[in-house]
């Protein structure tokens, strides 16, 4: 019986983690054994699960980060745990997710995965991998990812650094780790971030794009808007909503917060998923504010009530949130960044040029005269059609089979 292992930092949790774990779930029932290693949050999962270090860990590399700027170079016990885990299993494919956040040393890792004669799955879902330090760049228009990071503009930004810039020699030491594979397969979530990496030092992989699925059987159109509207005090007012992790310029916030202001809170109403305790505090008395929730049903229900889904996100790879909203039948108005705008088109929302808040107004404001009901099942169906979980996930699965055909050649 074949065998995945996964390496991701979190599971059924969040983004990725319902990705990894959505995976899983696909090579289960093709009779594969699935086990997935994990450092931060876990929900209840179909696979076996790993857990990488532990807290201590994750705070160590984190002080090191903040002071060394060399994220992704601490975490050395538990990396070589984590080694000694994967030639125990012995896996037929070993499937990468984020290796940031804390609780990964990439030179153990990849020491190991350069001899083992195991095909290796990458699967980028930022830019991290081919940077001196960030995850994105597009909010500052860097490019100095394409020749050599150095003199981090973003040497503040996640994963932070306090004191110094190590981005040169951080670019030039993943270049060597990660190109240290024979025969990776990177796979990217949108077809900009796979431009990317083929501008990037890793653009003598191969690379494929593979781009996120949902669950269709969680998210779909509810009659949920009277118990939402009831609940909030909405009434009869047209309902935009924003969802995202966290919260912050980067993702849009304040652009929420403009728009509030140009629209008249007689007939318009923003809702905001995903705010921390601060932010609660602070938003304007024309935005409800939501906690950050991990209950799909829930989150499904406010995609249903919602008239428009809004993601004045500055950089993104490929949103699972516009998924989810189309697919619970909510149109998507997006600003024109990164993958955001790959699951869009003029039946299923609106694309504005980041920073235009009055094109948001204005998209709504069509929105808002055709109405929803005319936007609903274009929504739908694009989502039956291109990002069901099931079959999305199901590519993954056929390129392990293809790369298990191969594995001689590694």
């Amino acid at each position: 019986m074949p065998t995945l292992f996964q390496i991701c930092i979190e599971v059924n949790i969040g983004s990725v983690g319902r990705i990894a774990e959505q995976i899983g779930q696909v090579v289960l029932d093709n009779i594969w054994k699935s086990f997935i290693a994990y450092s931060r949050e876990v929900n209840s999962s179909s696979s076996e699960l790993i857990k990488i270090g532990n807290k201590l860990d994750v705070y160590y590399h984190g002080i090191e980060t903040r002071l060394l700027d060399n994220h992704g170079f601490s975490s050395k016990k538990a990396t070589t745990e984590l080694v000694k885990k994967i030639k125990q299993i012995k896996p037929d494919i070993i499937h990468l997710h984020h290796l940031h956040g804390y609780y990964i040393n990439i030179e153990i890792l990849f020491e190991y995965l350069a001899v083992c004669k195991i095909p290796v799955v990458w699967t980028f879902h930022d830019c991290w991998s081919f940077t001196g330090h960030c995850t994105h760049f597009d909010f500052i228009g860097c490019q100095k990812w394409k020749t050599e990071c150095n003199h981090c503009e973003q040497k503040s930004e996640y994963p932070k650094s306090l004191l110094f810039d190590r981005s040169k020699h951080n670019f030039a030491d993943k270049k060597r780790i990660f190109n240290s594979i024979n025969g990776l397969t990177i796979v990217t979530v949108s077809d900009w971030l796979g431009n990317l990496v083929k501008e990037s030092f890793l653009k003598e992989n191969y690379t494929l794009v593979i781009k996120n699925g949902i669950d269709l059987s969680t998210f779909y159109p509810r009659d949920s808007a009277m118990k939402i509207k009831l609940k909030y005090n909405i009434n009869n007012r047209f309902l935009i909503i924003g969802v995202a992790s966290t919260w912050g310029i980067r993702k849009g916030f304040y652009e929420f917060v403009k728009l509030s202001q140009i629209l008249s809170p007689e007939n318009f109403i923003i809702i905001l998923v995903g705010l921390n305790s601060n932010q609660m505090k602070s938003i304007p008395s024309t935005i409800i504010g939501i906690e950050r929730t991990e209950n799909v049903e829930e989150l499904a229900n406010l995609y249903s009530a919602a008239d428009v889904f809004v993601n004045p996100t500055f950089e993104d790879s490929y949103p699972t949130t516009n998924l989810e909203a189309m697919a619970c039948g909510t149109p998507v108005i997006t600003y024109n960044t990164g993958g955001s705008v790959e699951s869009i088109d003029e039946n299923t929302g609106f694309i504005v040029e980041k920073h235009d808040v009055e094109g948001i107004k204005n998209a709504i404001q069509k929105i808002s005269k055709k109405g929803k009901n005319h936007y609903l099942n274009f929504c739908r169906n694009k989502a039956s059609l291109h990002f069901d979980k099931n079959q999305k996930f199901q590519e993954y699965f056929n390129l392990y089979k293809r790369l298990l055909l191969n594995k001689n050649e590694l």
